[in-house]
């Protein structure tokens, strides 16, 4: 799966939110939205309103393409209840974001590239597709000659980051575990997200 490569700092600064989780802070020189003099403020349409919010989720969880993203929602739509619970809670139980949420790396875009370079186990074995889905009770850890890696180290020192009350950390083994499927009002999303709008917008793909 390719990589994201376009222009973090720009998005960060468009939802005036260090989104990303960066450890330099990409809005503390630059705290205007990107342009010569600033974005300007207009009344957004009913589908403008849908796609700044799908945009917001997709950059929370590491720019995922709209594919992906589309997927997840159809998936979301098989199962029974709350719709956009579900999608929610798809996209929080990816490997990559339980990887990030658990502290093993720094940021969304670092775990990507964990999961996707093989230092990350689940259950004991080693998984890099960074889109599969943790079920409560699966221990995710980093295996043995990467647990020293200096990327793994420096996000662990990071506190600034509260652990979610459905995962557990074992931070000496570098291990942790979904201890729960997470509800939408547990989810530390970084700004808010309305996320039935997504659901809205993502139905007219379908």
């Amino acid at each position: 799966m390719a990589r994201y490569r376009g222009p973090k700092n720009r998005i960060a600064r468009k939802f005036s939110v260090n989104i990303f989780g960066k450890l330099r802070n990409p809005m503390l020189h630059k705290q205007h939205p990107p342009g010569v003099h600033g974005a300007k403020k207009k009344k957004k349409s009913d589908f403008g309103l849908q796609l700044e919010e799908q945009q917001k989720l997709k950059a929370v969880y590491g720019m995922l393409p709209q594919k992906q993203l589309v997927n997840f929602y159809k998936r979301a739509l098989l199962e029974k209840g709350n719709t956009a619970q579900i999608f929610l809670r798809s996209l929080e139980c990816r490997l990559d974001n339980v990887v990030y949420r658990l502290r093993l790396a720094p940021t969304i875009f670092a775990a990507q590239q964990l999961v996707s370079h093989g230092h990350i186990l689940v259950n004991g074995k080693k998984v890099d597709r960074r889109s599969f889905q943790v079920s409560p009770g699966t221990t995710i850890s980093v295996k043995p000659v990467s647990k020293n890696m200096k990327l793994i180290l420096g996000a662990q020192e990071n506190m600034s980051r509260e652990l979610p009350s459905y995962l557990s950390l074992d931070a000496a083994s570098r291990s942790g575990q979904l201890l729960a499927h997470p509800e939408m009002d547990q989810v530390p999303l970084p700004l808010p997200i309305n996320i039935p709008l997504v659901c809205e917008f993502l139905s007219h793909s379908t």
